[in-house]
This record gives structure tokens, sequence and C-alpha cells, in this order.
């Protein structure tokens, strides 16, 4: 909340220099742009089975995903072929996003299924269409 609260500050000031001096978003003179909102992800994903989770942390979740099909690092998601997307979540802060992962995956087994089925019933793949 507080995140929030200095970054709404922050635009509100910028509008108000930018406004006193005349310059616009894209104004050369001033070089000035709007502050860039992160994105990041916390994502589940499974094997063809649905039988083995790999939880992680990304801020390109669509480049992260291509890495697991494509087997670029030769770890977990590799060994035991999880590339299937069936759940994410985004967040603004990288610390927030950190603090779920780690819930996540403190969590039973049991949970994570829950979770899944809750938004993804089917266990579908949720990158579907990304790599055609």
């Amino acid at each position: 909340m507080l995140r929030d609260c200095h970054a709404t500050l922050a635009m509100t000031i910028l509008s108000f220099v930018i406004a006193r001096s005349g310059a616009t978003w894209q104004s050369r003179s001033y070089n000035i742009s709007p502050m860039k909102i992160h994105s990041y992800a916390v994502y589940i994903i499974t094997n063809k089975v649905n039988t083995v989770f790999y939880i992680g942390v990304t801020s390109d979740l669509q480049g992260r995903i291509w890495e697991h099909k494509q087997k670029v690092y030769k770890g977990f998601s590799a060994k035991y072929e999880c590339n299937k997307l069936v759940y994410f979540e985004e967040f603004q802060w990288i610390q927030d996003a950190i603090e779920r992962e780690k819930q996540l995956k403190a969590g039973s087994r049991q949970k994570k299924i829950d979770l899944i089925i809750q938004d993804n019933p089917s266990w579908s793949a949720l990158s579907g269409g990304w790599y055609d």
C-alpha cells in the first residue's frame, strides 16, 4: 500500500512539473517519460500428466515458459518434463512475488492442486497460442 502511495505521489509531482514547464510526456528536450510499471509473475508448471509441480517467479512469464519448453536450463523442470503452465499470479513488486512463491512452495501438494483447480479446473495449458 505504501509503495502504491509513493508511485502515485511521484506521478502527481511529475505531472505537475510537466504541466508547469509546458513539456509533454514525449518531450525530447526534457527527456521525460512515464514511470515504468513492472510486472512479476509467480507461476506453476507441471508435466503432461499433472504429477510434478515446479513453482517459479519471473519478470518475463512468456519468455520463461519458452525456456522451460526448450529445456534451456538442465534443472528440475527439464528433468521432470515440466513445461505446461497451469497457474500464475501477477505482482507489481518483486518482493511480493518472492514472498508468494515461498508461500506456495511451503504449502502442501493438495493446496497447490486446489489452487490450480480453483482457476483452471481443466488443467489447460495457459500458454497455448504463445508460440504458434
